[in-house]
């Protein structure tokens, strides 16, 4: 089978990736006497990426390196940014700040607490990871104050979703992988299309669309699929069921969080954070929920509204799914599978 785009785009990394390893080369400056040209880490998948520093400045008691962003052929708005770490020694244990144009949470329903600066955790955790291999290497104590900044970071931000989610001050320091995959609209729709092409060739009548890697392993796992019954679905959702209107399935299953299931629910075909939002109005008019209306992510509705809510975006998601089949020809079962953070499913519908 084949999941790849049809041209091939050349990957890049995150912010956080940047960020973890400006943290080891301050820490090599802080410790071990100087700050190398290039430090090489290693991502949660086992990656182990060089990176070369663009910068670095030693201070009293503090060590400053900057690394420049390279995101590949992803049209990211931090790509050729200046991702910038200080680290300096602290009371006890690890502790992170937001420098220079990097946000500080404001509102509730993300990964961070409120007050916190955008760091999301899977960055936090891999600088952590490398404060302790460090300190270990060179016998110190895993106590360190971490300050990440993006110099011209708080324009930037006005360029993301960022103000909207009350992420203020700047942009958030992502990343799950330490990888960005360039994305690339028509060579991911291809892909697809290629998708359902292998999986019908191989008389699959059973194929699942899946916005991301977490939706995608529950999927799999819930109804025993093969690898080649599963579409990299990504944001296209209206993509893949244009393409399965003429190319048709006996059953489609779409995966996802509530957030990217929400958006489904409420009509949009492309379900990236840059093309639609979630209307919070629409969903407290659906649940009778006022408060709802003041809802700062999908995920925090589901907070405060519970079971019920998800169960009702599921239902409403497979209705709008099969709706957007039209006169093509719609599968015979269509399911939502709907996830949360950890995997765990908190809602199915059937339409």
């Amino acid at each position: 089978m084949t999941r790849k785009p049809v041209t091939e785009l050349r990957r890049g990394w995150t912010t956080g990736a940047c960020a973890t390893a400006a943290t080891k080369a301050a820490l090599f400056g802080l410790w071990g006497g100087g700050v190398p040209d290039g430090v090489q880490i290693t991502l949660p998948k086992g990656e182990t990426p060089h990176f070369a520093v663009a910068q670095s400045d030693t201070g009293h008691g503090s060590v400053t390196v900057g690394i420049t962003k390279d995101a590949g052929d992803d049209p990211d708005v931090t790509h050729g940014a200046l991702i910038v770490v200080t680290v300096r020694m602290s009371d006890g244990g690890i502790t992170f700040r937001a420098g220079d144009g990097v946000g500080t949470v404001t509102k509730a329903g993300l990964p961070i607490g409120v007050g916190e600066p955008a760091i999301n955790p899977i960055p936090r955790q891999m600088m952590q990871d490398v404060v302790h291999a460090m300190a270990a290497q060179f016998g110190q104590a895993p106590d360190v104050e971490i300050t990440v900044s993006v110099p011209g970071g708080q324009a930037l931000a006005e360029k993301t979703w960022n103000p909207r989610l009350g992420i203020k001050g700047g942009l958030s320091i992502l990343g799950t992988t330490g990888i960005v995959r360039p994305f690339s609209c028509a060579a991911w729709i291809a892909s697809i299309h290629r998708g359902i092409d292998v999986a019908r060739a191989d008389g699959q009548t059973h194929v699942a669309g899946c916005t991301g890697a977490t939706s995608e392993r529950v999927v799999q796992s819930l109804y025993t699929l093969p690898d080649h019954a599963m579409l990299d679905m990504g944001d296209f959702a209206g993509g893949m069921i244009k393409y399965l209107r003429r190319n048709p399935v006996a059953r489609l299953t779409i995966g996802g969080g509530i957030g990217k299931l929400t958006k489904l629910a409420q009509g949009a075909v492309d379900l990236h954070s840059g093309r639609s939002q979630v209307d919070f109005k629409m969903l407290a008019d659906w649940s009778g929920d006022t408060r709802l209306k003041t809802a700062n992510t999908a995920l925090q509705a589901y907070e405060i509204a519970g079971e019920t809510l998800a169960t009702l975006i599921a239902n409403r998601a497979a209705t709008q799914a099969r709706k957007m089949f039209g006169d093509g020809h719609a599968p015979d079962v269509l399911n939502i599978v709907m996830i949360d953070r950890a995997g765990n499913i908190i809602a199915k519908a059937d339409a």
